[in-house]
């Protein structure tokens, strides 16, 4: 509860603050204080301090998974200030708004991973939608922005619409928004309960940008000001997970045999589309986009295993994915060339970007030592324990094989080519904050054991 209060007032106060003042620095500094803050309260609520005293009716249920990712989600929306914080004042002259959005989408995040009913999982995937239909389209100049918004709003819309039939469907049946009481005798699923069942199913698919609901997302993230694509990407994603997670767990746990094979299904072809795309854009933005797809595709399955180390390895790649993509989208931010050949001989003028950036991009393609390849190994490995779906595990290794491709093809432009020197804005402060976000990345990848170990003593 402390962050949903605190994250809700403080998007009021970053309203209020663009009224009080006009000076870009010290909105950015209250941000940045806000999200130090609300990280704070976050943390004392793990241990047990609860400064909010609210009776929810259990339709909340603050349990340590849930806090754990919000930690996770808080600390990369702190870096991601610190990083890009100055490329948000190049968007529109609304900086205190974007800020306020961001908060108030920090609160949809808190309710999303600790919801108890299907109202509020209703309520926080909204809270989180609504102001990214509007961080999408906030560069008003642009018309790609433009449409990118509408399109994103639109689809949203319709998204919103199936998860709204979804939980009537559901209602219809149980009596109930409650998952515990939806949970409770079904062991069989009737046909009003699977159609409410697989609305829902793809209404969140829409949302994690899974194939084949997936065609919003290359268009949406390449329209939208650079600085947001990479917020939307990384932890909005993983929010949306840890409740699609939470929702099958918690309700359908015990029907899983009877739709293990839509999820395997859908996240095949989300790890085949995403991977084969990428493969062909000539944007490198755009491949990242793609890339988000079939990263999403490895996120999905912990939905596919259902099991304790499907639930470690969301968390622990929800981290190193965040961690990666935000770093490698700060310094595509600086670049004024998105293509493959701009990034030639970015090496031999600016080592330092080049080395923290072939960091950020092994880490994405699962190469060993980086906290990239221990995530995919968990998930993988959970399916394994599962004894399920074997199948697509090898669909898997082999699409994790088809990204180092278009990966490395950012690494080849940056080392083995020649180029004209770039002249990229960036500070000492910057810098450092890339190399500390590139030893974290290794931290992980070589000691996983320092997240993972706090993830046995919640399981």
């Amino acid at each position: 509860m402390n962050a949903i209060v605190i994250s809700a007032v403080w998007g009021v106060v970053m309203m209020f603050s663009g009224l009080f003042s006009k000076n870009k620095a010290v909105v950015r500094t209250l941000a940045v204080l806000g999200m130090a803050l609300l990280l704070l309260t976050n943390l004392l609520e793990m241990g047990g301090v609860q400064l909010f005293h609210v009776n929810t009716n259990n339709m909340l249920s603050f349990d340590s998974f849930g806090l754990l990712f919000n930690t996770i989600a808080f600390i990369s929306t702190l870096l991601f200030f610190l990083l890009s914080g100055r490329d948000m004042e190049n968007v529109g002259v609304n900086l205190a708004e974007y800020y306020a959005l961001i908060f108030f989408i920090s609160c949809g995040i808190s309710i999303s991973t600790s919801f108890n009913s299907l109202l509020m999982l209703f309520l926080g995937i909204e809270i989180i939608s609504i102001p990214l239909y509007i961080l999408t389209g906030s560069d008003k100049r642009n018309l790609k922005s433009n449409e990118a918004s509408l399109k994103y709003f639109l689809m949203g819309s319709f998204s919103t619409g199936l998860m709204l039939m979804g939980i009537a469907l559901i209602y219809g049946v149980k009596g109930s928004f409650d998952i515990n009481t939806i949970a409770a005798g079904t062991s069989t699923l009737s046909s009003m309960m699977a159609a409410g069942l697989l609305l829902l199913i793809f209404s969140m698919a829409f949302k994690v940008s899974a194939a084949p609901f997936h065609f919003w997302t290359p268009d949406v993230y390449d329209g939208a000001p650079t600085v947001f694509t990479s917020f939307m990407a990384t932890i909005v994603k993983g929010a949306v997970f840890i409740a699609f997670i939470r929702l099958l767990q918690g309700a359908f746990d015990e029907t899983h045999a009877k739709w293990r094979l839509i999820i395997a299904i859908i996240t095949a072809a989300t790890l085949l589309i995403g991977n084969i795309t990428a493969v062909f854009q000539q944007s490198v933005k755009r491949m990242l986009a793609y890339s988000s797809i079939a990263q999403a595709g490895f996120m999905l399955f912990s939905l596919v295993a259902l099991n304790g180390m499907a639930k470690e390895g969301l968390i622990f790649y929800t981290a190193a994915y965040s961690l990666a993509t935000i770093g490698a989208f700060a310094i595509l931010i600086r670049m004024k060339d998105y293509t493959f050949e701009g990034f030639n001989g970015l090496a031999k003028h600016h080592p330092l970007l080049a080395a923290t950036n072939t960091i950020f991009l092994l880490s994405l393609a699962g190469i060993p030592a980086t906290a990239g390849f221990m995530a995919k190994f968990y998930m993988l490995a959970a399916v394994v324990n599962s004894g399920e779906t074997m199948w697509l595990v090898i669909i898997a290794i082999i699409c994790a094989a088809i990204s180092v491709y278009y990966y490395f093809r950012v690494i080849q432009a940056m080392y083995f080519k020649d180029g004209e020197a770039q002249s990229i804005p960036v500070s000492a402060g910057f810098k450092g904050l890339l190399v500390v976000l590139a030893a974290i990345i290794i931290l992980l990848g070589l000691f996983p054991h320092v997240l993972i170990n706090k993830l046995y003593l919640m399981f």
